[in-house]
């Protein structure tokens, strides 16, 4: 039998059909059917901010040094480059105001292609179909992919301006309990800083208290607080905050996940994970099959540019470009968003999101009637329901993230202005 006389020749795996229908490719097609489109919805980096010369130097550097070009360009070890997980570790802890309980040691410290690939490789070591992980609502919706792609569920945590709500949480566990359930929880998933897609920052008292209610939840089972720093460093205005590794006394339920690719090269592709103890031999053995090690030369480029001080004038790039990018896009919203009677949106002081709700009724979806409208009048934005879980608190059909760290301050204001003429023809159809 050949595969012309097959009835299905081409059977995908249970998996790859999990993975499918996730809503990253349709926003990405949109983008490239429309040349002209200002998009407010694509989560990358500024271009112009990107650290050309910094890796330069950095390139020229180790290929200059014949024994550390060798080493570059040889396999590395699966927990990645040691001295750059000794300056991760260093770094992390001097940067949280007191000294921890239980401070990770370098063998928690694991270097990863990406912070995704850390949390893809965390749900693959904790996670089995039908397993459930807590989330914001809204959160990642990249990372409820991830929980798709396993056959995991999110479930939806009520959040407001200050992050998850820790009582929502404790009403969630407690009516989990009571249905049976409590055994599927596995995970609890926060953005602490400047969060994708809200751009909103957890008070240390709630991430406090978000630890502690798992810890006391967690009966049968460990369930862990995975915390997504991706975007700490990008941080415009406010104070530093404590890693809520800062408050796990002993060091078994917070998992930090950080990456470079916000703070200074995503096409570098490098991420790192601080792991409980528990999971540093189940996460290493699912990436050894996976890779066996993160690429080694992107990892001694990370590696001269912190030891250098290549990294930290990165970030001081980034904040400069950014926070106008911010202000541009909150002072176009009082503008152009501000006279709609029912508009609200988030005002962070970091990252790279402001997160919207329209006027009650009106839906933003990709089936709404403002999402074509927005298409028509040049703009692109994500839909906000794909940020909330399927489970757990109810959807609104009215909300939206928006994303300044791609255009300029004009096109920005541009892009609101573009926004708004959309809400209020939609409104006019209805």
């Amino acid at each position: 039998m050949n595969a012309s006389t097959m009835s299905n020749p081409y059977s995908p795996s249970k998996r790859a059909e999990m993975a499918a229908g996730q809503p990253i490719s349709m926003l990405m097609a949109h983008a490239l059917e429309n040349a002209d489109l200002l998009s407010l919805a694509a989560g990358f980096v500024d271009e112009a901010t990107l650290p050309t010369d910094a890796v330069r130097e950095a390139c020229n550097a180790i290929m200059g040094d014949e024994r550390a070009a060798r080493a570059a360009l040889q396999y590395g070890s699966t927990a990645g480059n040691r001295r750059l997980r000794a300056m991760l570790l260093d770094r992390f802890l001097a940067d949280q105001s007191t000294s921890l309980a239980s401070p990770p040691g370098i063998d928690q410290v694991v270097i990863t292609a990406g912070s995704n690939q850390l949390l893809h490789l965390i749900a693959e070591s904790i996670l089995d179909p039908g397993d459930l992980v807590l989330c914001t609502a809204p959160t990642y919706f990249v990372f409820l992919g991830t929980l798709a792609n396993v056959g995991a569920r999110g479930h939806g945590i009520e959040t407001d301006d200050k992050g998850m709500i820790p009582e929502s949480l404790d009403d969630h566990l407690a009516h989990l309990n009571a249905a049976g359930e409590l055994a599927r929880v596995k995970a609890i998933y926060l953005v602490p800083y400047f969060d994708n897609p809200q751009g909103i920052t957890t008070s240390p008292q709630r991430t406090a208290r978000i630890v502690e209610i798992a810890k006391r939840w967690s009966i049968d089972h460990t369930i862990h607080v995975i915390a997504d720093e991706a975007y700490r460093e990008l941080r415009y205005s406010g104070p530093q905050v404590d890693s809520a590794r800062a408050y796990d006394d002993d060091g078994e339920t917070v998992i930090v996940a950080g990456t470079f690719s916000k703070s200074f090269s995503p096409g570098l592709r490098v991420g790192w994970g601080m792991l409980p103890r528990n999971l540093v031999e189940p996460v290493c053995n699912q990436k050894g099959n996976m890779d066996f090690g993160s690429p080694n030369f992107a990892q001694s480029i990370i590696c001269y540019a912190v030891e250098h001080g290549l990294f930290d004038r990165q970030i001081e790039v980034l904040r400069q470009g950014y926070a106008p990018k911010l202000q541009a896009m909150l002072e176009a919203a009082d503008e152009f968003l501000g006279p709609i009677e029912g508009t609200s949106w988030t005002h962070p002081t970091g990252g790279l999101y402001v997160w919207a709700r329209m006027p009650n009724g009106l839906n933003t979806g990709p089936d709404g009637p403002l999402f074509q409208r927005a298409i028509e009048e040049g703009m692109l934005y994500v839909p906000g329901r794909y940020c909330f879980p399927l489970e757990g608190e109810p959807v609104p059909e009215n909300t939206m993230r928006l994303s300044f760290g791609v255009q300029t301050a004009e096109r920005i204001r541009e892009g609101m202005r573009a926004l708004a003429t959309a809400v209020r023809k939609a409104q006019a159809t209805r």
